[in-house]
């Protein structure tokens, strides 16, 4: 297959961001474990390993508070010293008690430490304009102001850098059942206040559809587009019908292969999203930004409902790259993802337990997946009758490609001629299952792992490849990222 591409199509990096909600042991335990923990190596409260393997998959954005937590959560119970912070419950996740010791001044820490951009969640379902406005000059006011002067009152003298805000979060549901016709004026309202006090930019996110809701979609983009740069997408693979989830373990084939199916929903989920949009922004200024994916399995009988703590098996891997591939393949329209969850929820990157950390198989696409950030969009193609997808891209005038054969029993041939005279890939490695709910657990941390891919010929430009089942595997020129 020869292939062609077009130079103007970046693959954003921010496609590769992160979610970190305030619910089950995402925040506490998992990110966060306080500045007087002595049993586990922590900067400033910040868990170290979790942290440092973070930093590895070069995560580019994170979002924060929520989720559904964003609706309740109020900002200025979270700053000031923490034995003066108000306590509150968590209503959405399992309702347990929240101490707010993790707040806004710990958040832009966390990021400073990742090194990555933030995307912050503002209160729309329960929380006022003033109180929105006063957390945007919170954060952002350089000068005199009364909520910059709070913020030198609690230890930080100069602002922060925030790219992305967004204005309320499932406003059709959790945020407060709106209509999309209420929200739409909401949000035109709302954003008004979002002030501009320093000399960054905010990218403004509007709270967009669920799954197939077009109708929110056509409403959002005809009454108030020229008031957002982005506009969310939520869409989580499930096996069968959303009440009766299958598990994240102990599966059959069939839920394999349905939960594979569940994912492939989001091309035309962004297919049909995409055309809406680009009746009303044919230039495609305005990005869609699907801050919440990933998988969602029926909650473990053994744990607390509302903590939404699942296991990560090469399943799990095979959602994240077919939906990277997709992603890649709208990279003109889909500015952002961030996967659901990052820690200890949903399809977390990691697992924690007291001082133990696993790094889960999803995380390991993300690091092969690292070297399509921001690079060139060469193709991408879907062979769904060989269960076969793939990526190819471009940064630096070196090739990458990465591909994922979600097959259970068979390997599969590849041959791709690239533009470009001699192909020379100098890292090429591999995640793959023998069985297929292999995961890690704190007991067997390495059971999926990164591994060498030999199973390739190069001649001249024609790659020829031999893809073994339940693989992902990424070959490339690059020798950083």
């Amino acid at each position: 297959m020869k292939v062609t591409f077009n130079e103007e199509v970046k693959i954003s990096k921010y496609i590769y961001g992160q979610f970190a909600e305030h619910l089950g042991r995402c925040i506490y335990e998992g990110l966060y474990v306080g500045e007087d923990n002595t049993n586990i190596k922590q900067v400033n409260g910040m868990r170290q390993d979790v942290v440092e393997a973070l930093k590895r998959i070069k995560v580019p954005v994170l979002r924060w508070p929520g989720g559904c937590f964003a609706d309740e959560y109020h900002w200025k119970d979270g700053v000031g010293p923490k034995e003066e912070r108000k306590n509150m419950v968590n209503s959405n996740w399992g309702g347990v008690s929240e101490n707010n010791y993790f707040g806004t001044h710990e958040f832009f820490e966390l990021s400073r430490q990742l090194e990555c951009e933030v995307y912050v969640n503002g209160n729309v379902g329960s929380g006022t304009i003033q109180e929105m406005q006063e957390w945007v000059e919170y954060i952002t006011m350089e000068g005199e102001s009364p909520m910059s002067n709070l913020r030198r009152e609690n230890g930080r003298d100069d602002a922060w850098s925030m790219k992305f805000f967004g204005v309320g979060n499932e406003s059709w549901g959790c945020g407060g059942n709106m209509r999309a016709e209420y929200y739409s004026d909401l949000y035109r309202r709302y954003q008004t206040y979002v002030r501009q006090y320093g000399d960054e930019k905010i990218y403004k996110i509007a709270c967009g559809p669920n799954d197939d809701d077009y109708h929110w979609m056509e409403v959002l983009m005809k009454n108030s587009s020229q008031f957002f740069d982005g506009i969310s997408l939520h869409h989580y693979s499930t096996t069968g019908a959303w009440e009766f989830k299958g598990p994240a373990t102990n599966f059959s084939e069939d839920q394999w292969y349905s939960l594979i199916d569940s994912a492939q929903e989001m091309d035309e989920l962004i297919t049909k999203h995409s055309k809406i949009m680009d009746k009303y922004d044919p230039d495609k200024r305005i990005g869609l930004i699907v801050d919440e994916w990933g998988t969602w399995f029926a909650e473990h009988p053994c744990l607390k409902a509302g903590v939404l703590f699942q296991q990560n098996t090469i399943r799990d891997a095979m959602v994240a790259a077919v939906t990277f591939n997709i992603f890649h393949k709208h990279a003109d329209r889909v500015h952002m993802a961030n996967i659901a969850q990052m820690v200890n929820v949903l399809q977390a990157m990691i697992l924690t337990q007291d001082e133990k950390m696993v790094l889960t198989p999803t995380y390991h696409v993300f690091d092969l997946y690292k070297h399509h950030q921001d690079a060139i969009h060469v193709m991408t193609d879907d062979v769904k009758e060989d269960q076969l997808t793939y990526t190819v891209t471009k940064k630096n005038d070196n090739f990458s490609l990465s591909v994922c054969n979600y097959s259970l029993t068979e390997e599969k041939e590849l041959s791709i001629e690239l533009p470009k005279s001699q192909i020379n890939f100098i890292n090429n490695q591999m995640i793959v299952g023998e069985h297929m709910d292999d995961h890690n657990t704190f007991e067997d941390s390495e059971a999926i792992t990164l591994q060498g891919f030999t199973k390739f010929k190069v001649n001249g430009n024609v790659i020829t490849m031999t893809v073994p089942p339940m693989a992902v595997v990424t070959l490339t020129e690059n020798k950083k990222v």
